[in-house]
């Protein structure tokens, strides 16, 4: 989302070096439905039958350490979606105070953290292309937010920078493109090459 691609390229990969710890506890076992775990769903567990439809303004999520890339894309969608590594929920127990406090839906990729969650969403895939089409199996709309809500680089809000104001150096001219800033860490934002990278990686799914 962010028109600096070389900017964009180090908060994605800081984000995907912190989200994916890929060890044994990301490995996501096979398991049954039960009435007690009502509000618990695998990604790939529909029933047959054709996934209740969520939305970026109903949704919001949290995801697990070991999600970090995923959370850029989403955030590109319209989500309000934390990211726990930055939240400073690293451990299960913080994770799931920050998800019930906020009312978010867990996603992770933790077979024994999804059990505990509610609403929770297990992922068992590791490749965050193959995630996207998990959550678009599960019913979660993946289109590009036409005007992009929150920073892809730590969630927060964006607005719209008025072309009168000046930007920095990296950013386009207000008065040539569209430019976002983000109310929380500053980063400016526009819809370049990266966006339209995303834009061709959703359309595949």
């Amino acid at each position: 989302m962010t028109g600096d691609d070389t900017g964009h390229t180090e908060t994605g990969e800081r984000a995907d070096t912190a989200g994916n710890n890929d060890d044994a506890t990301g490995s996501a076992a096979g398991r049954e439905r039960t009435d007690d775990t009502a509000g618990r769903e695998r990604a790939d567990d529909t029933n047959g039958e054709t996934p209740t439809r969520k939305t970026p303004g109903q949704t919001p999520l949290l995801l697990d350490v070991m999600l970090g890339k995923l959370a850029t894309y989403l955030r590109m969608c319209g989500y309000d979606a934390a990211y726990a590594g930055t939240r400073g929920a690293e451990t299960d127990d913080d994770a799931l105070a920050v998800a019930e406090t906020e009312g978010r839906t867990l996603v992770t990729r933790d077979h024994a953290l999804a059990t505990r969650g509610d609403p929770s969403l297990l992922l068992s895939s590791r490749d965050p292309v193959d995630q996207l089409r998990e959550l678009a199996a599960a019913g979660y709309d993946l289109t590009l937010a036409e005007t992009p809500t929150h920073c892809s680089a730590c969630n927060g809000r964006l607005e719209h920078v008025d072309r009168t104001e000046p930007t920095p150096d990296y950013a386009p001219d207000p008065h040539e493109e569209t430019v976002w800033r983000c109310r929380d860490c500053g980063q400016h934002f526009w819809k370049g090459s990266h966006w339209d990278d995303v834009a061709a990686t959703l359309a595949d799914l």
